[in-house]
């Protein structure tokens, strides 16, 4: 048995929130992935649901137009991975017979999926052995085992060698589920649960008075800027069919990061202008 398993799988196997995509097929957990990408599970849970609903396989998400797709994505935030989701249905649903590919290379060839989503969905949709390590994973171990409050801003050769070997034979995506359950409820980025925690006793940030790292920690800014701008014009166009760039400026205070905002959306394929002078979603 592998370092922590025991501990570790035991406390998910009791207090593991019951999140529909655990029970889901490998495109409920492909769609579960894009979403909750720095987004957090209860902004995800009903946006979900609701997709799932609509288009519970890859053929039918493909069949949809880009303008239903932008306005169920809602509030979700980063539009752009819903785009990337439509992308992936459709070479899914025309290259693989409308099931997900197996291998992490396969998926990693897919649109929009990198190398965590790749191991991720093989983790969890096909319960096979592969590297997870997300935001919560890479925290925890790094308390854990290497006494520091927060891992390095990206993933490096030692950490995913030492990570790896972590991994027990069996049942691996239990593993891969319960540490990033464990680093999601307890050990958490602030006020973590220590008295809680399953592996408290041999944690070896906890056994050195929980030192605090000195890196800058980063900070995502939102009010003011250009991703908060197109986020206000793309749910505009969400709620109007068209809107003229005059009642599209009424919208935001400064008219030269509309304009930059409505060339960079449109760059992007999450806005069309049907006409010189007026924009909407597009078909």
């Amino acid at each position: 048995m592998s370092l922590y398993e025991k501990e570790i799988v035991g406390w998910f196997k009791k207090n593991q929130r019951d999140l529909p995509w655990r029970k889901s097929d490998a495109w409920g957990v492909l769609v579960s992935e894009i979403m909750l990408q720095q987004t957090p599970v209860a902004r995800v849970l009903p946006i979900y649901i609701e997709w799932m609903k609509r288009w519970p396989s890859p053929k039918d998400l493909a069949a949809a137009t880009t303008s239903e797709i932008i306005t169920a994505w809602g509030r979700l935030g980063y539009p752009r991975r819903a785009l990337r989701l439509h992308q992936c249905a459709k070479v899914i649903s025309e290259q693989y017979n409308n099931r997900l590919p197996e291998t992490e290379q396969e998926l990693r060839a897919l649109p929009g999926i990198g190398e965590y989503t790749a191991a991720a969905i093989v983790a969890f949709a096909f319960k096979e052995r592969s590297l997870v390590l997300d935001v919560n994973i890479r925290r925890l171990f790094a308390r854990a085992l290497d006494g520091l409050e927060v891992p390095k801003p990206s993933v490096t050769k030692d950490e995913r060698k030492k990570r790896a070997e972590l991994i027990p034979a069996r049942n691996p995506h239990l593993w891969a589920a319960a540490t990033m359950e464990l680093g999601a409820l307890v050990c958490t980025a602030q006020n973590p649960k220590c008295q809680i925690c399953p592996i408290a006793d041999s944690c070896k940030w906890r056994s050195l008075d929980f030192p605090k790292t000195e890196q800058k920690k980063r900070t995502q800014a939102w009010h003011g800027t250009d991703r908060q701008c197109r986020g206000v014009i793309v749910q505009a166009l969400r709620e109007n069919k068209v809107l003229s760039s005059k009642d599209v400026k009424k919208l935001w205070h400064l008219d030269s990061q509309v304009e930059k905002a409505l060339s960079s959306l449109t760059k992007d394929g999450l806005i069309t202008s049907p006409k010189k002078n007026y924009y909407s979603l597009p078909k």
